[in-house]
C-alpha cells in the first residue's frame, strides 16, 4: 500500500461506515465528486487550505462558509477533522481513495475516457455499451477528460486495459513501424 494510502484510508473507510450506517452512501458519493471538482478546479483553495500560515480555525470557518449548505452534516465533518489534523490538504487524496472503496464496494469499473474533444451524450452512451463489452461489466463508472494533443479519436483505460484510438497513437505507431524498417 503506498504511502500515501494508509494515511487516506482510515479517513474514507471510517467516512464510508458512517454514511452507510445514515443511508448517505449515494449522497455522499455526488457530493464527494463535485467536491473533488472544486478542489481540483481551484488550486488557490487548496493552496490555501493546505497552507501551514492559515490558522485551522480559519480554515474550518472557510470550510464552514463554503460548504455548510452544500454537503451533508458527517461530510462537513470530515473536511472540519481534516482540518483539525492538518491533512485538509490531503483532501483530494482522501476522495480519491474514498471512491475507489466505494467502486470495489459496489463492483463499479472505472473506465478513463480521453477524448481530443468533449463527447456528445450519445458518443458517450455508444462508447459506454463497448466499453461494457470490452470490461465485461455492465457496472462501469465513467471518467471524460479532453486532451486536444490527441488531435483526434480517443484512449480509453480499464483497469490495466488500455485502448488506443487517438489520431496522435496512430502517428506514433506508424513512426515506430517506419523506425524497425529502416
Amino acid at each position: 500500500m503506498p504511502l500515501l494510502n494508509t494515511i487516506t484510508t482510515p479517513y474514507a473507510e471510517a467516512f464510508l461506515q458512517i454514511a452507510t450506517s445514515r443511508k448517505e452512501v449515494d449522497q455522499v458519493i455526488d457530493q464527494s465528486k463535485a467536491v473533488l471538482e472544486l478542489w481540483k478546479n481551484n488550486p488557490q483553495l487548496s493552496d490555501a487550505m493546505a497552507s501551514p500560515v492559515l490558522e485551522v480555525s480559519s480554515k474550518k470557518a472557510a470550510i464552514e462558509k463554503l460548504f455548510a449548505d452544500k454537503v451533508t452534516p458527517s461530510f462537513l465533518n470530515l473536511l472540519k477533522l481534516l482540518a483539525d489534523r492538518q491533512r485538509i490538504g490531503l483532501l483530494d487524496a482522501v476522495l480519491e481513495r474514498l471512491l475507489e472503496l466505494y467502486r470495489e464496494q459496489r463492483n463499479i469499473a472505472l473506465a478513463t475516457v480521453t477524448s481530443a474533444a468533449p463527447l456528445t451524450e450519445d458518443q458517450q452512451a455508444d462508447l459506454l455499451k463497448k466499453i461494457q463489452s470490452v470490461a465485461g461489466t455492465d457496472n462501469l463508472e465513467l471518467n471524460l477528460k479532453v486532451d486536444d494533443s490527441l488531435i483526434g479519436g480517443f484512449i480509453v483505460s480499464v483497469g490495466s486495459k488500455v485502448i488506443d484510438a487517438s489520431l496522435a497513437g496512430q502517428v506514433r505507431r506508424l513512426g515506430l513501424s517506419l523506425a524497425k524498417v529502416s
